[in-house]
């Protein structure tokens, strides 16, 4: 007769590999939650405020561990220094001349930078953005989801930096000051459009090679266009072609572990955050109903088991 741990053995086995995966998504997707560190609204205010937002060298992060989501265009120049982000909850190395592209809404999350880090940040506003997009740029303004990063020469770089001195110098004026105004700026961020996509190339033609490159990709701008309406693997792994097993297995092998199912509930628990941060009078059954779900209930329930408290707490928390 075996010894009882020996029968308890798999068990054990099971029950430590639980705990550590658990761990590891603690530690890759759960946010601080403190106010002082969510208080990036006032800037998304801003920028809605306004067509176009040039910080010409900001110093290290604002914050650090929490995920945050825009609904404009974030590009960003690294001047020096070095830097980790997690974007779309995949790590991402930061270094000096490297260019970033950000979509809407996707995610972003500062985990740690050089001292000596610094950046320049060029904010588009999401109107302004979709006259862009729908009248200037061609199919290829997509091309940004299938990799944020590419690498500049010190040519390009003082390039990109002229160019976004006229656009902000253009932003900086209003209607009444400049008729064209809008017009203007929509000439320049085309041109510029034309810049970065041409310094691109050849990082471009490397991902067209790599078999699945853009399925990971694929997956989250459908999940950033459909959160609210469907939360079901199955959903999206349909409208990828795949067989849902299949596709999670693949998804797993291309996120690092990470499977679909919990890449879907970590957006949606955080665009609840940002509801809730954005306006803290907002009751959880107005947040509920905003993210499409058919009842507070089930709502709640959702938070919880994704985030480990209920949305309520969290409200409590700020």
């Amino acid at each position: 007769m075996l010894p009882i741990y020996t029968k308890m053995l798999p068990k054990i086995v099971f029950l430590l590999a639980y705990i550590k995966k658990k761990q590891y998504l603690c530690t890759k997707f759960q946010p601080i939650m403190k106010k002082s560190e969510t208080d990036f609204t006032g800037l998304i205010r801003f920028i809605e405020q306004k067509d176009l937002v040039l910080d010409k060298e900001l110093s290290g992060f604002a914050v650090k561990g929490i995920d945050m989501s825009f609904p404009h265009i974030m590009i960003l120049l690294c001047l020096r220094g070095t830097a980790t982000v997690l974007y779309d909850m995949r790590e991402i190395h930061i270094v000096q001349n490297m260019l970033s592209v950000l979509m809407p809404g996707h995610l972003i999350r500062p985990v740690d930078c050089s001292d000596d880090f610094a950046y320049m940040r060029v904010a588009i506003s999401s109107e302004i953005l979709g006259e862009v997009k729908n009248h200037i740029l061609g199919h290829e303004y997509d091309v940004f989801h299938k990799a944020p990063n590419c690498l500049l020469t010190d040519v390009q770089v003082e390039r990109v930096k002229a160019l976004a001195e006229v656009l902000s110098a253009i932003a900086q004026h209003d209607m009444n000051e400049l008729l064209l105004r809008r017009q203007m700026l929509q000439i320049q961020l085309a041109i510029g459009y034309e810049f970065i996509h041409f310094y691109r190339r050849e990082e471009d033609k490397r991902l067209d090679k790599t078999k699945y490159v853009d399925v990971y990709n694929r997956f989250t701008d459908l999940v950033v266009a459909h959160y609210k309406e469907n939360r079901n693997v199955n959903y999206y792994a349909a409208l990828l072609d795949y067989d849902q097993q299949y596709f999670t297995k693949l998804f797993c092998k291309l996120s690092g572990g990470v499977t679909p199912l919990e890449w879907i509930q970590q957006y949606v628990v955080t665009q609840a955050k940002l509801l809730m941060d954005a306006n803290p009078k907002q009751t959880v059954k107005e947040i509920a109903y905003q993210l499409g779900f058919p009842t507070t209930a089930n709502f709640c329930r959702y938070f919880k088991r994704a985030a480990g408290i209920y949305p309520q707490a969290y409200k409590d928390s700020l």
